[in-house]
């Protein structure tokens, strides 16, 4: 069995006890979360795509933690001009252990 969901605006395909890094929620960890914008849900074979998402259904979750991601360096130049500008991020992750389907 397995569903896709939309998590935090973009979509994964889950299935029960995965973990996967979605991007930041607003909840501590060890929270149980909760998502109902399923859009497709494989039950064994029998498939059931939604218009747009399937209702009734939904997909449960706990946060295990927050974490960073790797570093993007964004370097900027202009030649002959002088002008270089460079900076850094780290994206913030939270990883969740999918629960139940349905």
């Amino acid at each position: 069995m397995f569903a896709i969901v939309t998590i935090a605006g973009q979509q994964f395909k889950v299935e029960k006890d995965q973990e996967i890094f979605v991007h930041q929620l607003a909840a501590n960890e060890g929270d149980n979360v909760s998502f109902s914008d399923v859009l497709l849900l494989n039950n064994n074979g029998s498939v059931t795509v939604g218009a747009p998402t399937v209702s009734g259904t939904s997909v449960k979750a706990t946060v295990l933690g927050h974490q960073k991601g790797d570093k993007v360096i964004i370097f900027k130049k202009k030649r002959r001009k002088g002008y270089r500008k460079k900076n850094g991020h780290r994206q913030s992750f939270t990883k969740i252990k999918i629960d139940s389907i349905g």
